[in-house]
């Protein structure tokens, strides 16, 4: 199977500087004027240009201020810290402090459209040191 990553934004180019700076993907392909195709991950990411207040799921609308959802994406990185501060600086906004576990450390995040992210460090044999 293969995986496609979908990211509603309210502004493409916005999304776009934000993207390539906080976790060093690069545009590929421009589809129309309304989607951008991220690069560089395990799985393309495609910024989609959706207007607040536009149709979502079922009589939702959507709203691009702090949301939650029970789904989100971890991004795994080599240095935690040096991933945080580029999110940082690009414009992500810390949630929380960085929590350490045997299997590894993680931040949360939020992107300037209101999506959650985790940066996620494994340290020693990652999820193994907690595998059954």
């Amino acid at each position: 199977m293969q995986q496609l990553i979908n990211i509603d934004v309210p502004d493409l180019e916005a999304a776009l500087r934000f993207y390539t700076r906080a976790f060093g993907l690069h545009a590929g392909r421009r589809l129309g004027g309304e989607v951008v195709e991220l690069l560089g991950g395990q799985a393309p990411m495609y910024l989609l240009r959706k207007p607040e207040g536009s149709a979502a799921a079922g009589s939702d609308t959507r709203r691009y201020a702090r949301h939650w959802s029970p789904l989100h994406v971890d991004a795994v990185v080599e240095d935690l810290d040096a991933a945080l501060a580029s999110a940082l600086q690009a414009g992500a906004r810390q949630e929380g402090e960085i929590r350490s576990a045997n299997w590894g450390r993680i931040v949360q995040i939020a992107d300037p459209f209101g999506h959650g992210w985790c940066l996620l460090q494994f340290l020693g044999r990652g999820y193994d040191e907690i595998a059954d």
